[in-house]
């Protein structure tokens, strides 16, 4: 039987060599490539991978068989993160950008993302449009076709992608200012694809885990604090860190710790980063955040006189209004930002070079700029939990959730519930828990907010116990 190739919230992921296989890759690829015929005159692609298992192989596969539809190939020149793809598609006018990459999933995995001219996520409807035509044998003999002899005949060109990057880097960000500024800077790619970024604009940065290892460690390369234990107790441990930035897999999300070695959230990221572009660089425009980001960034941008937008979770959809209005800010709990200035794209290192250059501007800590950021929102903390359960209790849930049988959690009582993309439930205006089944991973989720972390992990128990009995 012939495998059905899907893609979710973002992109098409499956497990190395069970469902992703060279020829899926294939199959995926081939669609790609039609669909791109029938909407486009002379189109051009430019793929990459990560630094996950075959990488290389899974690319030349794509560019074998885009080259015999007749399309125009680049390829990254070594491993290269999402932003730098993202970047390449819109800097080399490239209709598609193709990154293989699983993000932040477990090292078993590999997967295929679109991008778009733009610079960003390819719009669902456009996928929606290629997922449909994927065929069920991939008819382009691309086993017997030679990427060498392509590269030498000039069929296909090499981008040298992660350089160009780093020129973006070097053009948009006052480094000499963080390197003069004396601060204690940390970087862990997590084994992922920004590896040899930081490195190389900011030398005197901490490094750790910035090499190659495609099994990263046996771990999942996402930047959550249960996956960056090794990274606090190096902080908490040498007491000579500043701030610590990690990015995932494909360097797309962000991970953030301060100088005692406490986990910095998304929602704070993003609350820190409209601080600083509104009020410290005199910046503007409308925010636009997912459903599971904290509603505390609406008192931010009432404070600052923000229209904001709320939309369902995938960065897709927040692309799809930065490509078409004024946006200053787009973010997801998940730890993937973008800002004005840059693509409409995720970008971990970009996210935290923005924060060190806001510390390395204002000189003061990362503690006394979220204490400024309190001073508008009020204190909060957040954490969130991943239920592995069997899919029999996860569709339980989610339809208690659907006829609204959940009053309450524990001593939680339920004012208020939001279905925007899951279910928000609101116990009063600094408390509340989200329940929505993962778009990538066979998990359901659980979001909480409250003042304090002990309240947060009360939450998140009373919910466990009332949704799992």
């Amino acid at each position: 039987m012939v495998q059905k190739i899907k893609f979710g919230t973002d992109g098409w992921r499956a497990i190395i060599a069970q469902d992703f296989t060279v020829e899926n890759v294939a199959r995926v690829t081939e669609a790609t490539g039609i669909w791109l015929k029938n909407h486009f005159e002379n189109p051009s692609v430019v793929i990459g991978h990560d630094c996950r298992f075959a990488g290389e192989l899974f690319m030349h596969t794509a560019a074998a068989v885009l080259v015999q539809q007749g399309i125009k190939v680049y390829i990254a020149q070594g491993f290269v993160s999402t932003p730098m793809i993202s970047l390449g598609a819109q800097k080399h006018g490239c209709e598609i950008g193709i990154i293989l990459t699983a993000s932040h999933n477990p090292p078993s995995y590999n997967g295929f993302k679109l991008k778009a001219k733009f610079g960003g996520p390819l719009q669902p409807e456009k996928i929606n449009e290629i997922e449909a035509i994927i065929p069920d044998v991939c008819g382009v003999d691309y086993a017997s076709f030679s990427v060498d002899n392509a590269l030498k005949s000039g069929l296909i060109d090499v981008l040298p992608l992660e350089k160009e990057y780093i020129d973006h880097v070097k053009a948009s960000f006052d480094l000499p200012a963080i390197q003069a500024s004396g601060l204690r800077l940390m970087y862990d790619a997590m084994y992922g694809a920004g590896q040899r970024v930081i490195p190389q604009v900011l030398p005197s940065t901490t490094l750790m885990h910035c090499e190659p290892n495609p099994s990263f460690m046996g771990q999942a390369p996402e930047p959550i604090g249960k996956n960056l234990q090794e990274l606090a107790q190096y902080i908490k441990t040498h007491r000579n860190i500043d701030c610590a930035l990690a990015t995932d897999g494909d360097a797309d999300r962000i991970g953030l710790y301060d100088s005692h070695g406490e986990f910095i959230d998304s929602h704070h990221i993003i609350l820190l980063l409209i601080h600083y572009l509104v009020k410290y660089k005199g910046m503007s425009g409308k925010v636009a955040i997912a459903f599971s980001v904290t509603p505390r960034v609406y008192t931010m941008c009432e404070h600052y006189g923000l229209e904001h937008t709320t939309t369902k979770i995938g960065f897709k959809d927040i692309a799809a209004i930065m490509v078409k209005e004024d946006v200053l800010i787009g973010g997801e709990e998940s730890g993937g930002i973008a800002v004005k200035g840059h693509i409409p794209e995720r970008d971990g290192i970009w996210m935290g070079l923005i924060l060190w250059e806001f510390m390395a501007k204002s000189g003061k800590t990362l503690d006394e700029l979220i204490e400024e950021v309190y001073e508008i929102v009020g204190p909060f903390k957040f954490e969130r939990n991943d239920l592995h359960i069997t899919e029999e209790l996860k569709q339980k849930i989610i339809k208690n959730c659907q006829e609204n049988n959940y009053k309450s959690f524990g001593k939680y009582t339920v004012r208020d519930v939001k279905t925007t993309d899951g279910f928000k439930y609101f116990f009063d205006d600094d408390r509340w828990v989200m329940i929505r089944p993962s778009g990538t991973e066979p998990v359901l989720r659980t979001y909480a907010e409250a003042p304090t972390l002990e309240e947060v992990r009360e939450i998140l128990k009373a919910t466990e116990e009332a949704i799992c009995g």
